[in-house]
């Protein structure tokens, strides 16, 4: 298979439970009410998946969205990326169990580790393989059951998680200067403990003591967090831009990690983007990890927000600490 000129996103979708988890819910749970909970987060309400529904299930729904949207069939396919934290198993990988539930003929297939940053950083190895020829077609797809791993009994950190899965199918276009124009990925490990499942992988393995601490749930730092998304959301933004050579009037949209409305408010009124060029969707369903940024582009693509010739910079940043930033001209 020979190179390509560039590589297009040519379909979207994204799926979410049917549960809705309002703020007033957490009120019966924890110590919080819906004006703190919306004020420091802009959360109103978060999508619970049901309890025999898994990531791979969520991700097969998301998928099939993509590929109509896109006019393609299963059998089209020869990559499938998983960006997750939720894993069905610790292995196989949930693109194994995906790629079957979908009835995609053997291809690559394989998931990505990357927390809030995984879709993105899906999006950059998917460009670069469909770029020099090693695969035709992709499907990156982004699914989240953080329900199963959030700490119910958190009142910081509970409120903020949903569940739900975005999903891509990219190809190659002879086209040039369209298509997925740049991307950038990063990782810093000096903060991998501000985000963190502590027991459950070889380090840690789950005993009886540890669940009972529910050591097998998430824990949060939440102002080293709080500064690091503001810091890196700017700056992904404004290095886009730079590299790009593009304006504010040349962005149709910026699509964020849905990680907090007054994260992405402080960093986008330092940036200069009127409120309406911003995307987002946290008071619909919270913050879904890697599934965010990926929902957030199928949404802002079906209401208009983003048609063809437009220009959207994603951007993801999250556990790790993990970063990554796309520039996608459609």
């Amino acid at each position: 298979m020979n190179p390509v000129r560039s590589v297009k996103i040519v379909g979207t979708g994204h799926y979410l439970p049917s549960r809705v988890m309002t703020n007033e819910d957490f009120t019966r749970i924890v110590d919080t009410s819906d004006e703190w909970i919306t004020t420091r987060t802009g959360i109103k309400e978060r999508r619970i998946a049901a309890e025999d529904e898994t990531t791979s299930d969520m991700a097969v729904s998301a998928a099939r969205a993509a590929l109509e949207d896109a006019g393609r069939q299963p059998q089209d396919i020869d990559l499938i990326l998983i960006a997750t934290i939720t894993p069905d198993y610790i292995f196989p990988a949930t693109a194994a169990l995906v790629m079957t539930k979908l009835g995609v003929p053997a291809c690559g297939g394989y998931d990505i580790e990357a927390a809030c940053s995984g879709f993105v950083m899906g999006l950059a190895s998917a460009r670069g393989l469909i770029a020099t020829g090693a695969v035709k077609r992709a499907l990156v797809i982004a699914s989240e059951k953080l329900s199963a791993i959030t700490n119910y009994k958190d009142r910081r950190s509970c409120i903020l998680f949903g569940d739900g899965a975005g999903a891509a199918v990219l190809e190659g276009s002879d086209e040039p200067d369209t298509g997925i124009t740049y991307c950038t990925l990063g990782c810093d490990g000096v903060g991998a403990e501000y985000m963190i499942t502590p027991a459950g992988g070889t380090k840690t393995p789950v005993t009886h003591e540890n669940l009972d601490e529910a050591a097998n749930k998430m824990l949060i730092r939440g102002r080293e967090v709080y500064r690091f998304a503001v810091e890196k959301m700017q700056s992904l933004v404004r290095d886009a831009m730079a590299k790009c050579n593009l304006s504010v009037d040349d962005i149709a949209q910026v699509v964020p990690h849905q990680v907090n409305s007054r994260i992405i408010d402080s960093a986008v009124g330092r940036l200069g983007f009127p409120a309406e060029k911003i995307f987002m969707n946290i008071d619909k369903y919270g913050n879904t990890s890697a599934a965010s940024t990926a929902i957030a582009l199928s949404e802002a693509r079906d209401q208009g927000k983003i048609g063809d010739g437009d220009t959207a910079v994603l951007v993801a940043f999250g556990g790790g600490l993990t970063w990554a930033s796309a520039v996608v001209k459609f």
